[in-house]
């Protein structure tokens, strides 16, 4: 199947191809591509805590990985019996892949046609909110995600031993010697961000210091400023936090870096069917039941690069994220 037919397969009627590109542009301008860009990266709270590298000129990209530290050493003695030793330096790659995320929106021509009527106004956030959500599943949690892309940070800050499961005391488990934090500082890593799920925001509220006063809430007037050890929190509502895998995840978030292979472009078409792509049912006939459909194409990659440094040299045991989990319930024997 052909890639840009991943999730729907609009097939062309005998006789027309639908509007080309250039047909669409006028109502597609370009600012509005733009504009889809800057939304998802905004929605999505992966991209906005991620770091953004340069756009990809290729399916995948190569990025190189300092893999060994060099050596220094005591020369113990002078003169010609004084000799200075040699070490190395070596670096790996790792491979950003681009894979692809498209959505076709569906629109009934009388829509359309009703001058009154901002379609593309209402079309934008949902493609924003699709997007976004898809991205966010993905890199986080591993959700239906490309078989190129690498782990998702949750799997790979478990698999490295960074996840603490929620006791008694929140202030441990996420500040404490052995909570969150320290699991991130023991891999050589400063924490510079939070994400968690929203109900964090409850649990958070309802913490008090040893004299019963909230921890995060200074005056009842203003708002809670989320804040741990200095670092700002996110909590992502756009349905793609999976609290059931993980209550929060904390980190260095310049560790986390993607790239955009293609930017959000845009084509239009007045006829053919579109089907499910579970089942091959036809779910809309455009030219049938007078509708238009606007398919929208992203591509991009993202990786952990988690260079060596002298904490921990052992990568399989190295990460710059580790996860808060809840505690599983006692189901009893």
């Amino acid at each position: 199947m052909n890639r840009n037919r991943r999730h729907f397969n609009l097939q062309a009627f005998t006789g027309g191809t639908g509007i080309a590109r250039t047909d669409a542009e006028a109502l597609i301008p370009v600012q509005e591509s733009h504009e889809i860009i800057q939304g998802v990266v905004e929605q999505s709270a992966v991209l906005q805590r991620g770091k953004r590298l340069a756009n990809m000129t290729s399916a995948q990209s190569s990025m190189p990985v300092l893999d060994m530290l060099p050596l220094a050493y005591f020369v113990n003695g002078e003169g010609g019996s004084a000799r200075k030793r040699i070490t190395e330096m070596a670096w790996g790659k790792k491979k950003i892949y681009a894979e692809e995320i498209a959505v076709i929106v569906p629109v009934p021509e009388a829509v359309v046609d009703d001058a009154d009527y901002d379609i593309w106004g209402e079309v934008r956030p949902r493609l924003v909110e699709a997007f976004g959500q898809k991205i966010d599943g993905a890199i986080l949690f591993g959700e239906d995600k490309p078989e190129k892309w690498r782990e998702d940070v949750v799997a790979t800050a478990t698999k490295a031993g960074a996840s603490v499961t929620l006791g008694a005391d929140l202030y441990k488990s996420i500040l404490g010697e052995d909570g969150v934090i320290a699991k991130v500082e023991e891999s050589g890593y400063f924490v510079n961000g939070h994400m968690a799920d929203i109900t964090m925001r409850a649990k958070l509220r309802g913490l008090q210091d040893t004299t019963g006063q909230p921890v995060f809430k200074s005056d009842m007037q203003g708002g809670t400023v989320y804040t741990l050890d200095g670092s700002p929190m996110s909590f992502p509502r756009n349905g793609a936090f999976d609290r059931g895998r993980a209550l929060m995840i904390s980190g260095d978030f310049s560790q986390l870096v993607y790239s955009i292979r293609q930017d959000i472009t845009f084509k239009l078409f007045d006829q053919g069917i579109i089907q499910n792509p579970d089942t091959g049912e036809i779910m809309y006939n455009l030219m049938q039941n007078d509708m238009v459909a606007l398919r929208a194409v992203m591509r991009l990659g993202w990786e952990i690069p988690n260079p060596i440094n002298a904490m921990v040299k052992d990568k399989t045991k190295r990460c710059p994220f580790a996860v808060l989990t809840a505690a599983k319930a006692n189901t009893g024997a």
